[in-house]
């Protein structure tokens, strides 16, 4: 199921709701193997797990929307981190934004497979003009769990940035998630 179809109150409910039962109530003093660790409850703890993830994501959309995302790094580098966990292929993701830099949308644009994804400069340009986003944010992942951009990465930035710039928009970073680790472009100097 999509989380993203659900209201706030429903994933809310559904993470505090008690996890369905199984047989008598277990107790402190029972023995390990009366703990039932089956499939079905293995099953309802990723499930909890998903619902957290979304509302998480929700909260640090929310605040990205709130004002000038970059006066609260930590947010944006969150937000990346939690949307591209698990994540097996590579993704693009554009965030749009005002000129007060605060999130219009966050768009995942293109997919690809573990080690590169195509990316459309005109698909991202469109999508600029779509949502008169003044400046733009890019991040993509590495399954690989290296996070260090490759010279396609920054050549990639490069013919986005000068895209974009024919329009009026600005580039404001690239992040290169991989786990827990994002490289920010900008912070390099690359952009």
């Amino acid at each position: 199921m999509d989380m993203s179809t659900l209201s706030r109150a429903d994933l809310e409910s559904e993470l505090l709701s008690p996890p369905a039962s199984s047989g008598p109530a277990l107790r402190a003093c029972d023995s390990e193997s009366r703990y039932d660790t089956g499939p079905r409850q293995s099953d309802a703890l990723a499930r909890k797990l998903c619902v957290a993830r979304e509302l998480l994501l929700r909260d640090l959309r929310a605040r990205m929307q709130a004002g000038p995302i970059m006066t609260a790094p930590q947010v944006v580098r969150d937000w990346l981190r939690l949307y591209c966990a698990g994540l097996e292929h590579e993704v693009f993701v554009v965030l749009y934004l005002t000129a007060q830099h605060a999130l219009i949308e966050a768009v995942q644009h293109f997919s690809g497979t573990l080690a590169q994804t195509s990316v459309y400069p005109r698909e991202v340009v469109k999508g600029a003009l779509a949502r008169n986003a003044a400046v733009v944010v890019f991040c993509h992942n590495h399954p690989s769990g290296h996070a260090e951009p490759s010279r396609a990465d920054e050549f990639l930035t490069q013919t986005l940035k000068s895209a974009l710039n024919m329009v009026d928009v600005r580039v404001l970073d690239h992040f290169v998630v991989a786990g827990d680790n994002v490289v920010s472009f900008a912070e390099r100097g690359l952009v």
